[in-house]
């Protein structure tokens, strides 16, 4: 190996999880004591070289942090070097398993042999490594292959990062990157946070976790906390929080590093672990594949320790015997599923952390009630913000942002709007109360459908207009309880009138172009006397009228024919 390896040292730099506020992680970064000397040139063109770079890192941080540690490699080193023997032995002596490290791949990725990377990533991930596409959106990393590598974590280069706060550009692309990993099940990280207003913009478009010089720059000594910027109570008006399915949020964004110890540990070796590091509230054994087999809670442990005969008792002997069962969820669970594990749970244990499992049952890092509290809460709020304060339902953004994900994983899918006949003249001649009154009763109408229909949506835009959006054979429970139904108020007789357009899969772009082709068809809703419903598709003139005094298959908006009796009220198909 060249000389200067001799001289090389090595930095920590913080990986945030916002969510938490937290340190996941750290990364650990190569530097050499000659400020002109090239360290990546070399193991760029050597692998062997940059592997012992990697093995070199880990050993640097042995018995300085507990903390998982990112480590740099290029993506030719991963494809040529596949058993990556010198960075495993490192890994191995320090006490470390593969599952706390996560693997910083990077470009060039130009020529590299596209079948032997990915095989060389998939047996990597096989023995534990987490795998991560470093440089995303600065380098050459295909598309197609970062699908193929579905990384365990995306980190997007600091060049997006720089305009976030300003540029569409850069929103888009993290935007595209969010989705990608929502589908593969990673998370998505981004470099280069220097600003306050960075590091909101990159909160806002859904990243999870962060590095930059805002938090803390790299240093010799590993960082136990950071700098946080005070955060910001939630718009009421503002632009709408990035969409969440409605079970909640994901525990992985949540995930903090866990204290492992093996099943075999002694009371004394965890005492030890925890009065050395105070910021760990508990300790999981596990065995020899990183399962958690026990868990042990530091403040009932360390209060078992500090009776009168505790250490003597306790100290030499297993810490199994002052360990309870671990409480785990999977790596896919929602932080509501964290929750349900908690309240089934004996209540001494309420504050305990709850261990997150990959689909093998190693374990990836625990979740703390805390965390999971506070971001519902949050959440609950951001949503409240948005609902309509006559309804309690949410505004158009809430679909809007449905319908774009429902686009983007190729689903079929019915929008309809929905509104009041004479809206005006029911005011006018009933009151604003009355008026009122029957706004929210069709609110409430909306939501109990709703509350038996899982796949759909129902929004209130404002006045008396309202949104659906459904699956195309879920509307006919939505059609029989708003216009099959005898409405009034202030004893006015009043009637309904609903528009839908189906969009197969294909059918449109964005929720803007589902948009466009519902105009029309509220249009001829309107144009048909009593309660309505038409119903038609993207770039067709053909219009379906399901409720009206005509029914059947018309041409171009409005322009009904009659059908045969006995063909009104048909129930929606798609």
């Amino acid at each position: 190996m060249p000389a200067w390896t001799d001289q090389l040292r090595f930095a920590f730099q913080p990986v945030v999880n916002l969510s938490t506020g937290s340190v996941a992680a750290l990364e650990i970064l190569a530097r050499p004591e000659d400020a002109d000397a090239d360290v990546l040139g070399p193991a760029r063109r050597h692998p062997d070289l940059d592997a012992e770079l990697a093995a070199l890192a880990v050993r640097a941080a042995a018995h300085r942090t507990p903390l998982p540690l990112h480590i740099n490699l290029f993506a030719a080193t991963v494809a040529e070097l596949t058993q990556l023997t010198a960075l495993g032995k490192a890994v191995h002596e320090v006490g470390r398993r593969p599952w706390e490290i996560t693997l910083d791949i990077g470009g060039p990725f130009t020529d590299v042999p596209r079948a032997a990377f990915l095989e060389a990533a998939a047996a990597l991930r096989d023995e534990g490594f987490r795998i991560c596409a470093d440089g995303v959106g600065d380098g050459d990393l295909p598309l197609r292959l970062l699908g193929d590598l579905a990384p365990d974590l995306v980190k997007l280069d600091a060049s997006l990062c720089r305009r976030l706060d300003t540029d569409r550009g850069p929103q888009a692309a993290v935007a595209a990157m969010r989705q990608m990993c929502e589908r593969v099940g990673g998370l998505l990280a981004i470099e280069g946070v220097e600003t306050e207003r960075q590091y909101r913009a990159v909160r806002d478009a859904g990243v999870q976790l962060a590095q930059g010089h805002l938090f803390a720059p790299p240093a010799r000594r590993p960082a136990g906390e950071v700098y946080l910027p005070a955060p910001l109570p939630p718009a009421v008006n503002g632009p709408a929080a990035p969409h969440r399915p409605p079970s909640g949020p994901p525990v992985a964004q949540f995930l903090q590093p866990a204290a492992l110890l093996p099943m075999s540990a002694s009371a004394g070796a965890v005492r030890s672990h925890l009065t050395g590091f105070p910021g760990v509230s508990g300790v999981l054994l596990v065995d020899g594949d990183g399962v958690p087999v026990r868990a042990i809670d530091r403040d009932r442990f360390l209060l078992s320790l500090s009776g009168r005969y505790g250490h003597a008792l306790y100290a030499d002997r297993p810490a199994l015997r002052l360990a309870d069962r671990p409480r785990t969820v999977g790596a896919d669970a929602t932080a509501w599923q964290v929750l349900d594990v908690i309240a089934d749970g004996d209540r001494d244990r309420t504050g305990d952390d709850v261990a997150v499992v990959d689909e093998r049952g190693r374990c990836m890092g625990v979740v703390h009630l805390a965390d999971i509290l506070r971001a519902l809460a949050e959440s609950r709020v951001e949503e409240a913000a948005r609902l309509n304060p006559l309804t309690r339902l949410p505004g158009s953004d809430e679909i809007n942002g449905e319908v774009a994900r429902r686009i983007t994983e190729g689903r079929a899918f019915a929008l309809s709007w929905l509104d009041v006949d004479g809206f005006k003249q029911v005011n006018d001649g009933a009151g604003f109360a009355a008026g009122d009154e029957l706004i929210r009763a069709v609110g409430r109408t909306l939501a109990q459908v709703a509350a038996g229909e899982p796949a759909s949506r129902v929004g209130h835009i404002g006045g008396d207009d309202f949104l659906v959006l459904a699956e195309p054979d879920g509307l006919a429970p939505f059609a029989a309880a708003l216009l099959d139904v005898a409405w009034s108020a202030g004893g006015r007789p009043v009637t309904l009138s609903l528009a839908t357009v189906v969009c197969p899969p294909g059918a449109v772009t964005g929720h803007h172009e589902a948009a466009a082709a519902l105009a029309p068809l509220k249009k001829a809703a309107k144009a048909l006397p009593g309660a309505s419903w038409v119903l038609g598709r993207p770039g067709s003139e053909r219009t379906e009228i399901r409720r009206g005094t005509a029914s059947g298959t018309s041409g171009p908006a409005g322009s009904g024919c009659p059908d045969p009796p006995g063909q009104e009220g048909v129930g929606a198909h798609g």
